[in-house]
């Protein structure tokens, strides 16, 4: 388990990460997802111990991780551009790994790299970005530690490649008891992965849950009411996220459960109800909505 506390970095006077808590969980898929400069990668590179908190901790199965190379054995990170050495190709960052993590296995390296179409021999600098990506976490899953830190490690990968990463990633968590822990912007891949998701906000925690817990607490209804006497009994001690009317057509986004919602709209007088389950993106959108991230303000100023 990765148990995050009271976590703080500036840099100078800009504070990329303020006061993160988090728990991650052994055996699960953890996405961590933000806005642009939320401090998710500031974040990772803590975790794995590149950089050194200004405050608060970071322990890994209960051990201190900065400056402990015991815990860093257990975490394997792929920055969003992964580094390789000068001239280097698969064989030398093979050779490389291999003397840092005990457990590296050589043998089904090699295998990945031939599945994958990676020339062995080929210099990585003549690589394209997608084929970084691939020899990055084909490295990291073959070092075969207990966490897998990505940074928008799936960016630049075509769908066939996705697929096939997360097929490795499904057979080494089932096999192997591998923790990926996932920083991306790409909400829907991420909503196919994961079991957990934590919302960074300015370098805050707007929340940390179970995405089908997440999922099952906010709806969005439509509906269109018999009378506005209905729509105002409706909308009374409703927790409302963000409301639309377009016509008669009303739109809510709700923090509630499925049942509560039609609990709700039952008790009034509609002519058209329905009440949707949101998408990871969807939530994303409405909450960080509310505390001011609005696309309208974006695009209207």
């Amino acid at each position: 388990m990765i148990e995050i506390h009271n976590l703080t970095k500036a840099f100078d006077d800009i504070k990329a990460v303020d006061d993160i808590s988090v728990t991650i969980k052994d055996n699960s898929v953890f996405g961590l997802i933000g806005t642009n400069g939320a401090g998710k990668s500031t974040v990772l590179r803590m975790v794995c111990g590149v950089l050194k908190p200004d405050d608060g901790t970071v322990a890994v199965d209960g051990t201190p991780v900065y400056d402990n190379a015991d815990a860093k054995k257990k975490l394997f990170f792929i920055a969003d551009e992964p580094y390789f050495f000068s001239n280097a190709n698969a064989k030398t960052m093979e050779s490389y790994y291999s003397g840092v993590y005990e457990n590296f296995n050589a043998g089904e390296f090699y295998r990945y790299l031939d599945n994958f179409n990676l020339d062995k021999n080929r210099k990585i600098s003549t690589y394209s970005k997608g084929m970084k990506k691939q020899l990055a976490l084909l490295l990291g899953i073959c070092a075969h530690t207990k966490y897998l830190l990505c940074d928008e490690t799936f960016d630049g990968l075509d769908p066939v490649m996705r697929q096939g990463i997360k097929s490795i990633f499904a057979k080494e968590m089932e096999e192997n008891g591998l923790t990926p822990v996932i920083a991306s912007h790409n909400l829907r891949e991420l909503e196919d992965l994961c079991d957990h998701v934590g919302l960074l906000h300015k370098g805050g925690v707007l929340l940390s849950k179970d995405l089908e817990d997440m999922k099952s607490n906010i709806q969005k209804v439509q509906c269109v009411f018999a009378t506005e006497e209905d729509a105002r009994k409706a909308e009374k001690d409703m927790n409302i996220m963000k409301a639309e009317r377009r016509g008669s057509l009303c739109t809510y986004t709700v923090r509630a459960s499925r049942e509560e919602v039609i609990a709700r709209f039952a008790a009034v007088n509609t002519v058209f109800f329905e009440a949707l389950p949101l998408s990871l993106e969807e939530i994303f959108i409405s909450e960080t909505e509310v505390v001011g991230y609005d696309i309208k303000k974006i695009i209207l100023g």
